[in-house]
């Protein structure tokens, strides 16, 4: 068996031969395991809680969960929740009562991708972890606020891993270098510092992805027997992968970034976070959803061509499609972040529809009311209606809201771009004729 074990142990990937063993060998996280800082502390102390470990892929949440396992005196019990369902937990979460009430034994239970997890699952945790029977180790790369239920969360702190920095990441594969036992196979090659800095800065913080690219650039080097040098470093990394999920937190967090980026008029960054999305693999037709809707939202009647560019650009992409709908794309991209920006359209219909709702369906005044018929007209539907074009365009005085909401106002305009003419328009039409009777129509 011991050599089945260790034959086993020299073809694990570099990244697994590799993983911390004790607390001491983890690297980065200085957040977490800084001198003093709470988790640090409550491992040392054996006292940890039942929690919930959140961070992206390569960023040492199951071997933190594997530290802790060599750390505790508890009973250590890995679950995945990709591989195995709920039978076999509740034998796992039986077991482990059993054995804290007869022997007073404390578990472990680390759950791998917690977030895979339905409700139903997650609720069967609930009775064991409120009782003691275990503490929970959950690791995920999913918000835990959407992937976690409440009631489980509410029993769970949650601690938050970072993208490893470059230095983490240079003191890695420096280590897997010089161990002869766990790291790079021997003979090792030589490796160039400026390869090393490379993969450090394409890993984009995945300890995994940093290990795995050295194996391999390694393996290389050795059988044509030479170095690793930055140039090999580069063309192993030539079809690298974004750190980009379609339907987890990423994908939000960079469609938030791409608004934010076009409402602050920033078209830079907005074309910067654009990219992304496409390169990611996101569809083109969800970005021009998303410009269709900021370009009335965000842009308003400060331009109105930014609807018209944002129809004309979704349209062209139906009729390109990739890559030369991109062109449209980008034009419509850099346009809605450079142009005026005013949310009034947006803020009167909120207005409005906060009114309805409190105050329900006031009645149409009669003036307003359709009258087809003689018994309508006969019952004043109509009744005073003044025609705007025979007065000009403009009938002074008239009313068009529910008398009571008389004098309320929706709609806004400010002072930026088109609207600007918009808003002299109206305060000249509300501040009644002109001296020489003309109405000075330069917002039309």
């Amino acid at each position: 068996m011991e050599l089945f074990e260790r034959n086993a142990k020299d073809t694990a990937p570099l990244a697994e031969r590799m993983r911390p063993r004790s607390f001491d060998e983890l690297v980065g996280q200085p957040a977490l395991f800084g001198e003093g800082r709470l988790l640090s502390n409550l491992i040392r102390a054996d006292t940890i809680p039942s929690m919930i470990l959140w961070g992206p892929p390569g960023t040492g949440k199951t071997t933190l969960a594997r530290v802790i396992a060599a750390e505790t005196r508890a009973r250590f019990e890995p679950f995945s929740a990709v591989l195995s369902g709920v039978p076999e937990l509740r034998k796992i979460l039986g077991a482990a009562r059993e054995r804290r009430a007869l022997y007073a034994e404390r578990a472990v239970l680390f759950v791998d991708e917690i977030h895979r997890f339905n409700k139903a699952q997650q609720d069967a945790l609930l009775p064991f972890v409120e009782d003691g029977s275990v503490t929970l180790i959950g690791a995920t790369t999913e918000n835990p606020s959407f992937a976690v239920n409440a009631a489980l969360l509410s029993r769970a702190r949650v601690f938050r891993l970072e993208p490893l920095d470059e230095a983490a990441l240079r003191t890695l594969l420096e280590r897997a270098l010089a161990e002869a036992e766990r790291g790079v196979r021997r003979p090792a090659p030589s490796v160039d510092d400026a390869a090393l800095a490379r993969i450090a800065a394409a890993a984009h913080g995945d300890a995994r992805r940093a290990l795995t690219v050295l194996e391999m650039v390694c393996d290389e080097a050795r059988g044509r027997g030479g170095s690793v040098t930055e140039a090999a470093v580069s063309e192993a990394l030539a079809s690298k992968t974004l750190l980009y999920d379609k339907t987890g937190e990423e994908h939000y967090n960079v469609v938030s970034a791409f608004i934010k980026s076009m409402r602050g008029s920033d078209p830079d960054a907005a074309i910067y976070w654009m990219m992304r999305m496409v390169d990611a693999g996101d569809d083109p037709r969800f970005v021009l959803r998303r410009m269709l809707i900021f370009a009335s939202e965000d842009v308003g009647n400060a331009d109105p061509r930014a609807l018209e560019l944002a129809v004309a650009a979704d349209q062209a992409f139906h009729r390109l499609g990739m890559p030369e709908g991109l062109f449209a794309m980008a034009q419509c991209c850099v346009y809605l972040a450079s142009a005026p920006k005013s949310n009034a359209a947006y803020r009167a219909f909120e207005a409005a529809r906060r009114d309805i709702s409190a105050r329900g369906a006031l009645p149409v005044p009669l003036a307003l009311r359709n009258a087809p018929t003689a018994a309508m007209k006969a019952w004043g539907y109509g009744a005073g209606y003044r025609y705007p074009h025979d007065e000009g365009g403009f009938a002074e005085g008239a009313a068009y809201l529910p008398d009571a909401l008389a004098g309320a106002r929706y709609y806004e305009p400010t002072d930026a771009g088109f609207e600007a003419r918009i808003k002299a328009r109206l305060a000249a039409l509300r501040a009644g004729p002109r001296p020489d009777g003309r109405d000075d129509d330069e917002g039309r």
